[in-house]
């Protein structure tokens, strides 16, 4: 093969891409394998493992930490190396990893051995989630605001199917048959996503194009440290909802109500970044993003509060029309405030966040989950009040350059 054809065959992973749809459904389905499947199954299985491995509360907690810790060793590695969000190879070794880390949760007892499959599935889901985001923001800058919001909604459909399957065979099959049955639901999404093209090789261009953004900018250091309160905040409350809110929900409703809102929270994930993107064309960022976290402060805190059948299912519909979206708004909002590396501090936050909530409320859960959700309410509460304080004066006015993308 000669130079000329090697470098013709080597450029084209950076070229473009015939159809927009096809790319989003790509994306999708890695977000789907990597966070809805890898991420998310751990929460419906989650009390199929208390009560037939013989897991404990407080190893629960420890496996939920050990899978955000490697969430945020993933997300900084692709800060630290931005090479690898535009690696296919970054992207397909990360797939089969969090496939065989799903494979492997089955075939011991040892937490020991749990905590470290779930690190490499957190290490994992955070590559695949951050190759797949940067090609979607990357290729689809040019393209209406919905089709990246549908890619995110990837998130959704995976913790929809995999809740699904978990709620089918709990009255069947055991914890074991639950995790292998997610492991292929994740092999599934991985085919589809295996040729998504990721983001493109910058040109030698793009450095003057961008150069406006080394300028000062402007003074607004006091909103974004309103921000970055409210979405660290959002990141202790939201997890600790995500990871045990299907095994509040069990301690005062049938079996199955837990699995199906879960279910639930998945298909309402589904369109949410959609749609909380089409209403940021009617209403300012701030005041979406404190309506945002009441409405799921509410969400999180009602089977705790109420309890029942409804009260589980109107949780997971407020719930899953609420997470992506706040991360949806908070990051538009960093970006607009043209604060140096917002979306870098934000994300650190948020996962440092996630690391933090469930160690915040190990010492609740010997008596029960219903006092782990409402402090997790409260959390989110005070980050809508953090938000509140960001509506002050916030500088509307600000205009972002089209080439700058998180």
């Amino acid at each position: 093969m000669s130079s000329r054809t090697q470098r013709r065959f080597s450029a084209r992973p950076s070229g473009p891409f015939r159809s927009p749809r096809t790319h989003v459904a790509q994306a999708a389905a890695a977000l789907a394998a990597g966070m809805g499947v890898g991420r998310f199954v751990y929460t419906p299985i989650l009390p199929l493992m208390h009560t037939q491995a013989g897991l404990s509360s407080a190893a629960g907690a420890n496996l939920a930490t050990a899978n955000y810790v490697g969430y945020l060793v993933g997300a900084l590695l692709g800060i630290a190396l931005p090479a690898l969000v535009r690696s296919p190879a970054v992207l397909r070794g990360s797939l089969i990893v969090l496939t065989g880390s799903l494979v492997g949760m089955p075939a011991t007892h040892s937490t020991t051995v749990w905590i470290v499959l779930r690190l490499l599935a957190g290490l994992s889901s955070a590559l695949i989630f951050v190759v797949a985001v940067s090609s979607v923001l990357s290729h689809l800058r040019d393209h209406p605001a919905h089709l990246p919001g549908w890619a995110f909604g990837g998130v959704g459909a995976g913790i929809a199917l995999s809740g699904l399957l978990v709620l089918v065979l709990r009255s069947v099959a055991d914890w074991r048959a639950a995790w292998w049955a997610s492991a292929g639901l994740a092999a599934v999404f991985a085919a589809v996503s295996w040729n998504l093209r990721p983001e493109g090789t910058p040109a030698s261009g793009v450095s003057s194009a961008t150069g406006p953004a080394h300028r000062p900018g402007p003074r607004t250091h006091r909103w974004f440290t309103a921000l970055f309160a409210a979405y660290t905040l959002e990141g202790i409350g939201y997890i600790v909802a995500g990871t045990f809110l299907v095994a509040a929900i069990e301690q005062s409703s049938p079996g199955w109500a837990g699995s199906g809102a879960w279910v639930l929270v998945g298909l309402a994930a589904v369109p949410s970044s959609a749609l909380w993107a089409w209403l940021g064309r009617r209403w300012s960022r701030p005041d979406l993003l404190c309506a945002a976290l009441v409405i799921q402060a509410v969400g999180i805190a009602l089977p705790a509060l109420i309890g029942g059948v409804t009260a589980a299912l109107v949780s997971a519909l407020l719930f899953g029309a609420t997470f992506l979206g706040v991360s949806t708004i908070a990051l538009a909002a960093g970006t607009h405030l043209q604060f140096p590396r917002s979306v870098a501090l934000l994300t650190a936050g948020y996962s440092v966040g996630q690391i933090l909530g469930p160690l915040v409320v190990t010492p609740l859960l010997h008596h029960g989950y219903h006092q782990t959700l409402v402090l997790a309410a409260l959390v989110v509460l005070a980050a809508a009040g953090a938000a509140a304080v960001l509506r002050i004066g916030f500088p509307h006015h600000l205009a972002v350059a089209r080439s700058t993308v998180p």
